[in-house]
């Protein structure tokens, strides 16, 4: 029998990060995107957990971690965070699933710190120039965030969620609430302001060719509806990884994991071994 999920939190670099762990084994990390957290993974947690220690965290100014004014919370920024959160941990090595800005985290880590990871599971993951998308652009101008009130930021959040999902019925107001709720505030709104500015695809852009050093058997995962990430850059990011093979979710969007749970969980099983 696994255990339950538990909460829990560290410190890095003096900032409180929280993760969420289940299970024993070997260790599986797991990255979220923007703008969504570690409750992403609740679905598939507990079928990971049935082989695996799995660690889902809050990156650096998401979720329940804290959000510091002035912290660099890019990717690489992130990566390096990532890679003493495990430490922190007592985690030498891990297989690393990761989705959307979480992919392009997990990529910068495989780039940069090979050692620190087993298998690589890239998820509708940014990559190349896939990103920003957009949707998010105009947030990024310069003022857009004076301009927008609470009230405002959080009904264009609602309406957002939606259009990432090929199934509408799958994006309940719960789940929406699930998502929202660590932005809901005026604090939480200059935080996810704070993420949208630093959205640069120099960093991913800037590794491509590095790709193509990767050692790691690599699986990336895709909803063939995402509107966000587009279904093309999947076979360009599996070319790019000498051992990667890729797999499509038939009719998900980009979140594949709430319309898909149990065939990702299945899918990420078979991968892992």
């Amino acid at each position: 029998m696994i255990s339950q999920i538990s909460e829990n939190h560290t410190y890095i670099d003096g900032h409180k990060i929280a993760f969420r762990e289940q299970g024993e084994g070997s260790p599986v990390i797991l990255i979220h995107g923007i703008p969504t957290n570690s409750l992403m993974w609740q679905s598939v947690m507990p079928k990971l957990a049935t082989r695996h220690r799995v660690i889902a965290l809050d990156l650096l100014n998401y979720g329940q971690s804290e959000k510091p004014k002035n912290a660099d919370v890019s990717i690489n920024a992130q990566s390096r965070m990532i890679v003493k959160f495990m430490n922190a941990l007592g985690v030498r090595r891990a297989d690393v699933v990761a989705h959307d800005i979480g992919g392009g985290i997990a990529q910068l880590i495989a780039v940069n710190y090979p050692e620190k990871i087993r298998k690589l599971v890239l998820m509708d993951s940014v990559c190349f120039d896939s990103w920003p998308i957009p949707e998010f652009k105009p947030l990024i101008e310069p003022g857009a965030e004076e301009a927008m009130s609470l009230d405002e930021f959080v009904a264009m959040m609602r309406r957002f969620m939606p259009q990432g999902v090929h199934n509408k019925a799958v994006m309940t107001d719960e789940l929406i609430n699930i998502y929202l709720e660590p932005w809901a505030s005026e604090d939480g709104k200059r935080a996810f302001f704070r993420n949208l500015r630093r959205l640069n695809s120099e960093y991913t852009q800037s590794i491509a060719q590095a790709l193509g050093n990767l050692v790691h058997h690599t699986l990336v995962i895709w909803g063939d509806q995402d509107p966000f990430q587009k279904p093309e850059y999947a076979q360009k990011l599996t070319d790019a990884i000498p051992d990667a093979e890729l797999a499509w979710i038939k009719d998900a969007g980009h979140w594949l994991i709430d319309e898909k749970p149990d065939e990702i969980a299945d899918r990420i099983n078979q991968f892992l071994g």
